[in-house]
C-alpha cells in the first residue's frame, strides 16, 4: 500500500454528490504513477450529545453510523442506502439549529427515517434503542407501526 500525501498530487475530476454536501475528486499524483478517489465533507459546527446520564460528548457521525448497521444488520440492498440514512439524520440533527442534542432524539430520529424505508430495521433498531426486554415489547411497537401505517 503506497502512501500519497493530497498536496503532491493534481485533481482531475470534480463532482459534487447528488445531496450537495460531498464532493468527489478523481486525483493523480504529479509523477503520474496513481490514481485515487478522495471524498470532501463541509464541515460542520460541533453538536453535543447529551447522554441518558447527562454526560456530553461530541457527536460522531461514525459512531452513529455504526449504531444503525449494527442494529439493523443487513436489511438494506446497499451500504448507499444506509449511508443516505445517516446523512438524512445529520441533516436534521444540523437544522435542528441546536449546539446539544440528547441522545434520545438522536434515536427518535433515525427511527423516524427507518420508519420510512424499512419496517424490518425500524423494529431492529427500537429493539436495541427502547432495549426491549420481553416479546410483549415486540408485539407493541409492531402494533403501534400498523395503527401508523393504516392513519
Amino acid at each position: 500500500m503506497h502512501t500519497i500525501k493530497i498536496g503532491n498530487s493534481r485533481v482531475l475530476e470534480s463532482r459534487e454528490s447528488a445531496d450537495g454536501i460531498t464532493i468527489r475528486r478523481r486525483r493523480e499524483t504529479l509523477d503520474g504513477k496513481h490514481r485515487f478517489t478522495t471524498y470532501e465533507r463541509v464541515e460542520r459546527p460541533n453538536l453535543a450529545v447529551i447522554k441518558k446520564d447527562s454526560s456530553r460528548e461530541l457527536f460522531e457521525r461514525t459512531k452513529l453510523a455504526n449504531a444503525i448497521r449494527r442494529s439493523v444488520g443487513k436489511f438494506f440492498k446497499s451500504e448507499v442506502e444506509v449511508e443516505e440514512i445517516i446523512d438524512r439524520v445529520e441533516d436534521r440533527l444540523y437544522g435542528l439549529g441546536e449546539t446539544e442534542i440528547p441522545s434520545r432524539q438522536i434515536g427518535e430520529l433515525v427511527l423516524d427515517e427507518l420508519a420510512a424505508c424499512n419496517e424490518v430495521a425500524y423494529v431492529r433498531f427500537a429493539s436495541v434503542f427502547q432495549k426491549f426486554e420481553t416479546l410483549d415489547d415486540f408485539v407493541k411497537i409492531l402494533e403501534q407501526r400498523k395503527r401508523s401505517k393504516q392513519s
